[in-house]
């Protein structure tokens, strides 16, 4: 394989950055020429592809965001759009793919692979829901993100002893509730995984009150409802003066954390080397520090699933 193309797509995450670093200079050392593709599949379809050197990728590896932007492609998920992107990677004679993203990158990924063009997957996405491995790239540095809001907001909380409702992002997965709210102490926290009882938690609240606890935080995912629509069910259920905090895309910028320069790093080379291989269709991840590939189809059939015990360890250390 002399051409490769790379490029990011869907929700921007940090360490986007460093993987898109690793690949360029990866090939480079392998004598693989590397076309960085802009706009993600859009930029694919319209064309917009560069070759990349050594300087492009300088200076990057500590930025947030994606060097080679990001957008959400409709158009690419019909046959139409992917003949077009197809025709484009002809043009530029590139003979495999590395995709950054998450599932719906990995389903661009997957239609490309079946029509000939070997891809390969990176897990970059701050809801860590990619399945096949135990965290993906960006996770880490929007938990650091959220807990850091969480501990400045317990500040406030305390001081005008108010419950306060802070809404995490995460899309269906609950893990960024989940790891920030018991790193951050907080004394509730709702997830799509588990139904909850606003009895359950009005009762909690109630009983922290009686003890002489003069503040409470709540972390709610935005798979369960909004912050906003949850204050006002704990208004009705409790009457305690409540706030809510919506985070926002807060949580997807910054600079990367050390951890997520470091995975970012291994899985963007890992990648090029199954392409040098002559393996596409395949998705790297890493499971007990190691790095693993598998089927990038197998990939998006298997369910992420989160560690519910951390829930049950959650709810006892918040008593």
């Amino acid at each position: 394989m002399k051409k490769i193309g790379v490029l990011t797509s869907g929700g921007d995450s940090p360490g986007m950055n460093p993987a898109i670093r690793a690949v360029v200079r990866k090939a480079i050392f392998h004598n693989v020429e590397v076309y960085g593709i802009y706009g993600g599949y859009t930029g694919l379809i319209s064309g917009n592809i560069k070759k990349l050197e050594l300087g492009s990728v300088g200076d990057i590896i500590h930025r947030g965001g994606t060097m080679l932007h990001t957008a959400r492609c409709p158009e690419f998920k019909t046959p139409e759009g992917q003949q077009k992107g197809i025709e484009q990677l002809k043009a530029h004679g590139i003979e495999g793919l590395v995709v950054i993203g998450g599932d719906g990158s990995y389903r661009g990924a997957r239609a490309l692979t079946q029509q000939g063009y070997p891809c390969v997957g990176v897990p970059g996405t701050i809801d860590n829901d990619i399945p096949g491995t135990e965290v993906t790239i960006g996770f880490d540095t929007a938990l650091n993100t959220v807990i850091d809001a969480l501990d400045k907001i317990r500040d406030t909380a305390t001081s005008h002893e108010r419950t306060f409702v802070i809404e995490v992002m995460g899309r269906d997965a609950g893990d960024l509730a989940l790891f920030a709210g018991l790193a951050g102490g907080a004394e509730t926290i709702l997830i799509p995984e588990e139904d909850f009882d606003m009895a359950e938690v009005a009762d909690r609240l109630r009983k922290g009150q009686e003890r002489g606890k003069k503040h409470s935080i709540i972390i709610v995912a935005e798979g369960v409802c909004s912050g906003n629509d949850f204050a006002k069910q704990l208004k009705e259920a409790t009457n305690f003066d409540t706030r809510v905090s919506v985070l926002g895309h807060i949580q997807r910028g910054g600079s990367p954390t050390a951890s997520d320069r470091v995975l970012a790093s291994r899985l963007g080379a890992r990648a090029v080397e199954l392409l040098i291989e002559g393996k596409g269709g395949r998705a790297v991840g890493i499971e007990k520090n190691t790095l693993v590939d598998y089927d990038i189809v197998e990939a998006l059939e298997r369910k992420h699933r989160l560690d519910l015990d951390l829930v049950k360890l959650s709810k006892e250390l918040s008593i």
